[in-house]
């Protein structure tokens, strides 16, 4: 089978898709498949990609200034290219903005291309925290208070008076369609806000302001409708930001998570719950907070979670016998079977 795998490009996430794809890449070529690699950011003129990723950190955010050398619109470019031609799938290996909000999904669509994870509709949900949050109460799934701002038109006052009466403190401010807590500031006090709002807005049209839940963080990966062992993410200290994501050693991954049996499997009905609820397909990624009264939390879904051979999905699939290049493979079937179903 020839797979082209879609990384990097256009979202501040663009260093973890790189080291994402070449992960995805390596155990699909170890499958027997012909894998290219696309940085939709590119365009059609793709032979920048090689020296990129000699010089890339996934430890390292990509700039805001480096980022915006990077036009959206060199996507379209990529789509139409000759590069998809002789393509049967596409491995989504982007993660954030113009990857995982189902914008190259439709373009893909409209070409006619199968590709790996969650369709149009499902990814922009999704990828919208407060919109998902809006269907988790719908449907009755307990997730942390939270209201929601204008990056470009609050009032600090106003929002600060705000946080301290309906939400109280520690709060969390994050920008509302970001992953990889990108922007995302704990606050303690109203002294806080200001620099938290400032730093969100930078990343996003809206600010998700949400109560911090305090107690243990769990994660469950879902793979084609079904809820695999839970992890449980013990940063070495402060919480579960970038360097703590992507650094090596500055976590501990308990998996399966140390809970008891009753408890992994409400959580895992919920994962699963949101999942289909939302429409999602192939894979997906679903974060809860674990109060000490063992209530629990879920604050969203990643329909493009990282997937280099130490990234959580991969770690939960290996916790119950299955190897990364069986994980891809199974995703890529997975991928094909939904296409020709449609």
């Amino acid at each position: 089978m020839k797979i082209a795998v879609f990384l990097g490009g256009c979202s501040m996430e663009r260093n973890v898709s790189l080291a994402s794809g070449c992960a995805v890449k390596k155990a699909l070529e170890n499958n027997g498949h012909t894998v290219k690699l696309i940085d939709p950011a590119l365009g059609s003129d793709q032979t920048p990609l090689q020296p990129i990723l000699e010089n890339f950190s996934a430890s390292t955010p990509i700039t805001l200034k480096d980022l915006s050398l990077l036009p959206s619109k060199n996507i379209i470019n990529t789509i139409n290219s000759k590069h998809l031609d002789d393509v049967d799938v596409v491995f989504l290996a982007l993660h954030g903005e113009w990857g995982e909000d189902g914008k190259i999904q439709s373009l893909l669509e409209m070409r006619g291309i199968p590709y790996t994870g969650s369709g149009v509709m499902s990814s922009a949900l999704t990828m919208d925290k407060g919109m998902t949050k809006i269907l988790m109460q719908h449907f009755g799934i307990k997730t942390p208070n939270w209201f929601i701002l204008n990056s470009k038109n609050y009032d600090e006052s106003n929002s600060a008076n705000k946080i301290k009466n309906e939400i109280g403190f520690p709060a969390v401010i994050k920008p509302n369609d970001q992953g990889s807590t990108v922007g995302l500031t704990i606050v303690k006090n109203v002294d806080e806000v200001s620099s938290a709002l400032k730093l969100a807005s930078q990343f996003g049209k809206s600010i998700l302001i949400e109560e911090f839940i305090p107690g243990r963080e769990l994660t469950v990966t879902i793979i084609n409708n079904e809820a695999y062992p839970i992890i449980e993410i013990k940063p070495q200290d402060g919480f579960y930001d970038y360097k703590h994501k992507y650094t090596k050693g500055m976590t501990e991954y308990l998996c399966p998570a140390p809970i008891s049996e009753e408890l992994t499997k409400q959580v895992q009905a919920e994962s699963l719950k949101l999942f289909q609820i939302s429409d999602c397909k192939g894979f997906a990624r679903v974060d809860f907070r674990l109060k000490d009264d063992s209530s629990f939390y879920c604050l969203e879904i990643n329909t493009l979670p990282g997937m280099t051979e130490t990234s959580l999905v991969p770690k939960s699939a290996a916790a119950k016998g299955i190897k990364f290049s069986d994980l891809c493979q199974n995703i890529v079937d997975s991928a094909i079977t939904e296409f020709k179903n449609k």
